[in-house]
């Protein structure tokens, strides 16, 4: 007999213990899911219900790891940066270089541009002729009536940079588009876009509607929405120094020969997406954990920089190496559009605390950080897969894990620490290990 599905009506109105119920009533052990769910809830009331505020039916917390990564130095301000992320790994990747490149001039940034882009998308039967010719007069009064949103902005020296009408009808009939840019100053200015966008699209319908010219139905507005894809708010970010500061970065290996192998392995991701994939995601996994610290978007840095990178039309990586004569330069070039104003800047205590934590930063200057952080991890990350592979490191700071998956008493953690020094960890060889010492049950 096929199983009934029946509809949650009114879950959102509903109480938290009453979501709650409903929940975990699915669960083969309601009582222990229950128990689990209500162990993460925040002792302080207040402090609970402000974190349910931020988000929509929500029964329970989900904390993460909150970081930090000494010693980076970046344009020549030294800063403890916070990293949110539950891989042992990463942090230890980016504090790593942090500390070489400390005393190596640090990671040097430059602000590309800081535009932000958004659109209305409309299909247009009209004569396009002469909506070109018009196009002028509808500019000025779409900024003229965005006045009310824009004021504020404008007097902190951002607003509306530009608006430009694109033509898409040779890909979709009818399709066109006003392209509009903007400048947000400190925040990242969704709301703002957004707002922008949608009095555009009034101002234009009414516009049209008093044009004699046009007919009634020759306009229709699709959407109005910021695009997450901002090339020209990018920064670039580099370490650079003599290829003999190289030698002995590996055990036994000169600069020259790390150089080499270094550029090679960047070289791969250049030209193979596959690696390419992998190897910006080693960026991210920096860039991601400074922008979940400091209550940012990381699904729209996310988008934005893996559009980014495809931008030739086929995906590459995002950081690159020039050798020149003595010289070794490492750099990558990033958009992504982040903010220190509005969001959870305000509201979560630990993001405002982050932001202290680097000095109440500018936008800009978020961005330089995040962009290092990530060219921190990405150098460590190529370091270890062109010398002496990556799964040394990472499996060593997975045994920690391994061994609470284990249940190894805290008592004899350190015997197996010491044990694995000089041996390649996995699962299988520490539960042998493990199970050779009587630390835990054994499974056969």
């Amino acid at each position: 007999m096929k199983k009934e599905h029946k509809i949650v009506h009114g879950f959102s109105k509903k109480s938290r213990d009453e979501k709650l119920t409903i929940v975990t009533e699915k669960n083969i052990d309601a009582a222990n899911a229950l128990a689990i769910f209500k162990s993460f809830h925040h002792a302080d009331s207040k402090m609970q219900n402000l974190l349910e505020e931020f988000s929509e039916n929500t029964i329970s917390n989900f904390p993460l790891p909150f970081c930090i990564c000494p010693n980076m130095l970046i344009n020549n301000k030294a800063y403890m940066v916070p990293m949110v992320i539950e891989e042992s790994s990463v942090v230890a990747a980016a504090a790593n270089s942090a500390k070489f490149w400390f005393t190596r001039g640090g990671f040097k940034t430059t602000i590309i541009n800081t535009e932000k882009i958004g659109q209305v998308h409309f299909l247009w039967k009209d004569d396009k002729a002469l909506l070109v010719q018009k196009f002028a007069d509808l500019k000025e009064k779409l900024v003229k009536d965005c006045f009310d949103i824009t004021e504020n902005m404008v007097k902190r020296g951002g607003g509306i940079l530009n608006i430009e009408l694109r033509d898409l009808s040779d890909k979709e009939p009818h399709l066109m588009q006003l392209y509009a840019t903007f400048e947000t100053i400190d925040s990242m200015g969704a709301n703002f876009i957004n707002s922008c966008l949608e009095q555009f699209a009034n101002t234009f319908k009414q516009w049209h509607a008093a044009q004699k010219e046009f007919t009634k139905d020759g306009l229709e507005i699709i959407m109005c929405i910021l695009s997450n894809y901002t090339p020209n708010c990018r920064v670039k970010c580099y370490v650079e120094t003599s290829i003999n500061e190289l030698d002995n970065i590996v055990a036994g290996m000169s600069g020259k020969e790390f150089a080499r192998r270094f550029r090679l392995g960047v070289r791969i991701a250049e030209l193979d997406p596959h690696r390419a994939t992998t190897h910006n995601k080693g960026i991210m996994n920096g860039v991601d954990a400074v922008v979940l610290a400091t209550g940012n978007d990381f699904r729209a840095v996310e988008a934005c920089s893996h559009t980014y990178a495809a931008q030739s039309g086929s995906y590459t990586s995002l950081s690159h190496v020039d050798i020149d004569e003595n010289t070794f330069r490492f750099t990558v070039e990033i958009p992504f559009a982040l903010g220190v104003v509005g969001g959870l800047t305000t509201l979560h205590p630990l993001v405002k605390l982050s932001l202290e934590l680097l000095d109440n930063p500018s936008a800009t200057e978020l961005m330089s950080i995040a962009a290092a952080t990530g060219l921190a991890n990405n150098f460590s990350a190529v370091k270890n897969l062109v010398t002496v592979g990556i799964q040394q490191g990472h499996m060593k700071m997975h045994l920690l894990n391994i061994l609470k998956q284990l249940k190894v008493p805290e008592s004899r953690k350190q015997e197996v620490i010491e044990y694995f020094k000089d041996k390649v960890v996995s699962v299988s060889a520490v539960r042998n290990l493990a199970e050779r010492w009587s630390l835990i049950e054994t499974t056969h």
